[in-house]
C-alpha cells in the first residue's frame, strides 16, 4: 500500500525522531501518547536512558494535567524505543527531526536520511525558523519534505505550524496534517514561508517591546507580565490580534495605531538587556535569577501555569 493514502492511517505507523532533547521527547511523547509507536535516534553517551526518564516525567505530568490516565504510563513508555544507529530507521513513514538549530547539521543529516529511508518517506523538520527552501535544497526527496514545527513543549501546546516548499506533494502535506489531527494536534498549514512564522515573529516581537520599556525604565518586569497577562493574555486566550481590531472597530484601531506605532521600538538595542544578563551569569529559571527571581514559590507556579496550559485553562 502506498504510504500518501488515506487508507494508510488505518494501519499502525512507523514513526521517527531524530534528537532526544526536549523538544523530539515531547515529540515522541505526544505521539506516544495517542498510540503510535515511535522510535527516537540519539547516539549521545547516556541517551537511553535519559530520553526514557525525560519521556516517563513528560507523561506524569499530563496525568497531573489531567489529559492521559495513570494506568496508560507504562504502555506509553514502551511505545517510545530508543535507538543509536540511525539505520535503524530504514523502515520509517515519517521522520521528525529535532536536533539543534544549525542548517548545516540539518542538511548532513538529510543527505543521510535519503540514503537509509523509503522513497515513500516523508521528512518534517521541527525548525523554528529556516524555510523549506533553506533546509532541503539539493536533496533527492524534496516533494517528501516539510517544516512541521512544533512549539515548546509539544504535550503543552497543541499547534503545529506546517510550511511547505514549491516542490512539496500536497498528498505529504495532507498525510502530516491527517496523522498530527489524529495525536491531537493543531496543524494549521502557512500559505508563505517567511523566518520565524507566525508565532515566534509575534512572540519576539512582544518581547522586543517588552524589553525596550523595561529599559526604559517605564515599569519592572513584574509589572510588565502582569499588564500582558491580565490584559493581552486574558483576551488573546479566546480571540487573536486580528479579530480584536474587527471587534474594535478599524477605523478606531487605524487612528490608535497611526500615533502609537511610530513610537514603539523598531530596532535590536533591547537586545542589550538580554546580552548584560547573560554577562553576570543570569539566565532566568536556570540560574534561579534573571528578568525575574526564580524562588520556590514562583517555581511552583510556574508549574501550576503548566498544567493550566494542558487543561486549555
Amino acid at each position: 500500500m502506498h504510504l500518501l493514502t488515506p487508507e494508510a492511517m488505518r494501519y499502525p505507523l512507523n514513526i521517527a525522531v531524530v534528537g532526544g532533547g526536549l523538544m523530539g521527547c515531547g515529540i515522541a511523547a505526544k505521539l506516544a501518547s495517542a498510540g503510535q509507536h515511535v522510535i527516537v535516534f540519539d547516539n549521545a553517551a547516556g541517551a537511553g536512558r535519559r530520553i526514557s526518564d525525560t519521556c516517563a516525567q513528560t507523561f506524569h505530568e499530563m496525568v497531573k494535567g489531567g489529559v492521559l490516565d495513570a494506568g496508560d504510563v507504562q504502555a506509553c513508555l514502551q511505545r517510545v524505543l530508543v535507538v543509536g544507529d540511525i539505520g535503524e530507521l530504514a523502515a520509517a513513514d515519517i521522520v521528525f527531526e529535532a536536533i539543534f538549530e544549525d542548517l548545516d547539521q540539518k542538511r548532513s543529516l538529510y543527505r543521510k536520511l535519503e540514503c537509509i529511508v523509503t522513497s515513500q518517506a516523508i521528512i518534517a523538520s521541527t525548525t523554528s525558523g529556516f524555510t523549506p527552501e533553506s533546509l532541503f535544497e539539493n536533496l533527492d526527496f524534496c516533494e517528501r519534505t516539510l517544516v512541521a514545527h512544533f512549539w515548546n513543549p509539544p504535550h503543552l501546546i497543541p499547534l503545529v505550524e506546517i510550511l511547505s516548499s514549491s516542490k512539496t506533494e500536497s498528498t505529504a502535506v495532507d498525510f502530516v496534517i491527517q496523522l498530527l489531527e489524529n495525536c491531537g494536534c493543531v496543524p494549521v498549514r502557512l500559505f508563505k514561508a517567511t523566518p520565524g512564522f507566525i508565532g515566534n515573529r509575534i512572540q519576539f516581537a512582544v518581547l522586543r517591546e517588552a524589553l525596550h520599556l523595561l529599559r526604559e525604565g517605564v515599569a519592572d518586569a513584574q509589572t510588565i507580565d502582569m499588564v500582558v497577562c491580565e490584559t493581552l493574555g486574558r483576551r488573546y486566550r479566546w480571540i487573536g490580534p486580528l479579530e480584536v481590531a474587527d471587534a474594535g472597530g478599524l477605523g478606531t484601531f487605524l487612528k490608535i495605531a497611526t500615533h502609537l506605532m511610530p513610537q514603539l521600538c523598531k530596532d535590536e538595542t533591547p537586545l542589550e538587556v538580554l546580552a548584560e544578563y547573560q554577562r553576570l551569569g543570569q539566565n532566568g529559571r536556570l540560574t534561579k535569577q534573571g528578568l525575574l527571581r526564580w524562588d520556590d514559590a514562583r517555581e511552583k507556579r510556574h508549574q501550576e501555569v503548566r498544567l493550566n496550559i494542558m487543561k486549555g485553562c
